[in-house]
């Protein structure tokens, strides 16, 4: 068995707690060497305790014999009282502090000191009872590092969702949900996995087995766009299903519509059909290791895969066929090749009007001959003025 080390600690946002009494914590997402994703919360009273002992057993890296030798990066001491302002402002020096802490040497960053502290704790899988207390509220950080502290979201009542099916995890970073299970959805992924939570569990859980509580959530797909979004297909996928397309890495194809469960639907010239969003990158987006991390699980299923499925609603989810989706697009190309047409028709006649234009004389480029060309100018005015002169003076 290889050596336990953190390969990553990300800072989500922070908790707004009321039990037992209102407080603070920060929740980060720790990725552990074997790839294991484990949701911890800390306050920042325990962040600096944490620090400070940190720096006891290294002295030469905190920078206690000579400060030019400090590695160990700052962390500003806690304020008597803890307000919602100075929990939110603390978070870009917790992240930064958290990012420098685990690019230390390994005898720090790897040291028992640290991999006990950002181990999972029993309330870190056991939180007070919400039934009995007022439910606490998240604020989570932008993922769009130029956004400042002022652009958290919050406060956010995590939606509630219910499983419609059973599911059955199948790796450590998943989450199994029985039918009827209500569940706290924390981040919504475009991928169709979203990460959740249920009383002292949290993981990954495949949209297509949730639904909301009170209404169906067609209201929160996007509408198709024919005009489509040009994607790479970084990994290829055998169409499983009739409604589904076979793609092959390195293709380009247009997305037409983005749909919750992570499977959208694609067009490859005049054809259609879904395949997994996860396989797929923005034309123009930079590749990241993360993304190719990510493309190596498999793909969310589908709705309509899903047997015993029991929905709390009456009305069906709206689909949309795939035939209609190839006849309004199909529509669509013919529409932007007429246009497409009628641009290049009348172009000729833009030209035609251009060359009847008058023509203009070349101006010198030299600036010699700019030079001669206003002397010889001057000399015809002079030799002019001469003769005029003359004229009057000789002439009766």
């Amino acid at each position: 068995m290889g050596d336990v080390y953190i390969r990553h600690i990300e800072l989500l946002g922070f908790e707004k707690r009321f039990y037992p009494s209102q407080h603070y914590v920060y929740i980060f997402l720790v990725k552990w060497q074997d790839l294991t994703e484990k949701m911890v919360y800390r306050k920042f009273t325990e962040m600096y305790e944490f620090h400070k002992a940190l720096k006891e057993m290294f002295p030469i890296e905190s920078g206690d014999i000579n400060v030019e030798n400090r590695i160990i990066p700052h962390l500003p001491a806690p304020r008597w009282f803890d307000s919602h302002r100075s929990t939110q402002n603390r978070q870009s020096t917790l992240s930064e502090y958290c990012s420098a802490l685990i690019n230390l040497p390994r005898k720090i960053s790897q040291c028992g000191h640290v991999l006990n502290f950002f181990k999972v704790r029993n309330d870190d899988v056991n939180p007070p009872t919400v039934s009995q207390f007022k439910k606490s509220e998240a604020f989570l950080m932008p993922k769009d590092p130029k956004k400042s502290v002022a652009d958290i979201t919050g406060p956010i009542i995590l939606q509630t969702y219910r499983a419609i099916a059973d599911y059955e995890k199948n790796s450590t970073t998943e989450m199994g949900v029985k039918t009827g299970d209500a569940v706290d959805v924390v981040e919504k992924s475009e991928t169709g996995w979203w990460f959740c939570q249920l009383k002292n569990k949290r993981g990954w859980v495949p949209a297509a087995y949730l639904e909301p509580m009170d209404s169906p959530d067609e209201s929160e797909d996007q509408e198709p766009n024919y005009a489509g979004e040009l994607h790479i297909v970084r990994k290829g996928y055998s169409a499983a299903q009739e409604d589904e397309i076979t793609l092959k890495e390195g293709e380009t194809i247009e997305v037409i519509h983005k749909l919750l469960d992570g499977w959208w639907v694609v067009r490859k010239d005049e054809t259609t059909g879904y395949y997994p969003s996860m396989y797929l990158q923005k034309s123009g987006e930079e590749n990241t290791p993360e993304k190719n991390q990510l493309r190596n699980r498999g793909a969310p299923p589908r709705r309509s895969t899903i047997r015993n499925i029991k929905s709390i609603h009456n009305q069906n989810r709206k689909q949309i066929s795939q035939d209609t989706y190839r006849r309004n697009s199909v529509k669509y190309m013919q529409s932007r090749r007429k246009l497409k047409g009628f641009l290049n028709k009348s172009s000729p006649i833009a030209e035609d009007e251009r060359q009847a234009q008058p023509a203009i004389p070349p101006r010198p480029e030299s600036k010699d001959l700019i030079l001669a060309t206003l002397l010889r100018e001057h000399q015809k005015q002079n030799q002019m003025k001469g003769a005029e002169t003359a004229r009057l003076l000789f002439c009766p």
